[in-house]
């Protein structure tokens, strides 16, 4: 009894594995594992503790890698291992944590870049590839579609990450910084976060908000935003209020406390006034005043439009450049 011929591989491939298998083949060489030391105060004479910490990838030939910020935030010591067996030391050019987006440095002849994708152009229910080192496991893929675009999720510093990627791509933890690629070999993504005891809930960071951060990382290490020195609280508007001050929207922020030295006290806010424009530009939380904190504003005067009992009134308000600790 004769055996059956071997059957070529490409016949034993559909499409989609087809497509999957060549995302790996050209994505695979730029993904790298990251593992990171950390000062551990609790235990005497031991300062620089290594843990495994998350994924990345090369983006320039030069050695430059991006991975997440809270991979390496805190970090003493950054070892990143090569898809084909080196160990290099990285250095932190800069960190991100209002975008979770961090960039690497190493020293290494003969790296594979990824090549950048338009995040932009995603459609929900397009396939997308997930390259990273979840425990450990070095290289591990899945893949899913785009379950959905525009969402928001909030980073550790506090702040909104705008435009965020949900997809179905199973990831864990040590998935955190590596690539999310598209089926023509695209990384449109920064794997960025999952939601513990969900399923199928995963998040990237655009690449098009990556890409908007870049340059202030490369040059400065940081990314300067504005500062105004105030706390606050969003609230609800009454309707007779709105209707009152002709306001098209139905909340504010309501200032609760104010920095002594801020900029926002010196120019006269004051405690319970409730803020609903900023330059002109309407102002219904929190997160409306961190996006327009630029750094285009830092050293500018804005109005601030407030009410204030029963006025409405502007303030000028002169924006500093927030410190790390702001």
């Amino acid at each position: 009894m004769s055996l059956p011929l071997p059957v070529a591989d490409d016949r034993l491939l559909d499409d989609y594995s087809r497509a999957v298998t060549r995302v790996v083949e050209t994505v695979a060489p730029s993904v790298v594992s990251i593992e990171v030391s950390r000062k551990d105060g609790a235990r005497r004479g031991r300062t620089d503790q290594p843990t495994a910490a998350g994924s990345g990838f090369v983006f320039a030939s030069d050695g430059l890698i991006l991975t997440n910020s809270h991979v390496v935030e805190g970090s003493t010591k950054v070892q990143v291992a090569l898809p084909d067996g080196r160990d290099c030391v990285a250095d932190v050019v800069g960190l991100d944590p209002d975008t979770d987006i961090a960039v690497l440095r190493i020293t290494a002849p003969d790296l594979v870049p990824v090549t950048f994708g338009d995040s932009r152009t995603l459609r929900a229910g397009q396939l997308v590839v997930a390259i990273g080192n979840p425990y450990g496991f070095h290289h591990t893929v899945t893949a899913g579609v785009v379950s959905a675009l525009g969402r928001s999720l909030r980073s550790r510093s506090g702040r909104l990450i705008d435009q965020v990627i949900q997809t179905d791509a199973a990831l864990n933890p040590g998935n955190s910084g590596g690539p999310l690629v598209t089926s023509d070999g695209a990384v449109v993504g920064v794997n960025t976060a999952i939601i513990a005891g969900g399923q199928g809930l995963s998040f990237a960071v655009p690449i098009s908000a990556v890409v908007a951060v870049l340059p202030a990382l490369l040059r400065d290490g940081r990314v300067r935003r504005g500062y105004l020195g105030i706390a606050g609280q969003d609230v609800p508007l009454l309707r007779r209020v709105t209707r009152f001050h002709r306001l098209g929207q139905t909340s504010a922020v309501l200032v609760i406390s104010l920095e002594a030295d801020g900029p926002a006290l010196s120019a006269g806010l004051q405690d319970g006034d409730l803020i609903v424009s900023f330059d002109g530009e309407r102002v219904e939380n929190l997160d409306d005043l961190h996006r327009l904190l630029t750094e285009a504003r830092i050293g500018k005067t804005v109005r601030i439009g407030v009410l204030r009992g029963v006025e409405q009134r502007e303030v000028v308000v002169p924006v500093r450049e927030r410190s790390a600790k702001s």
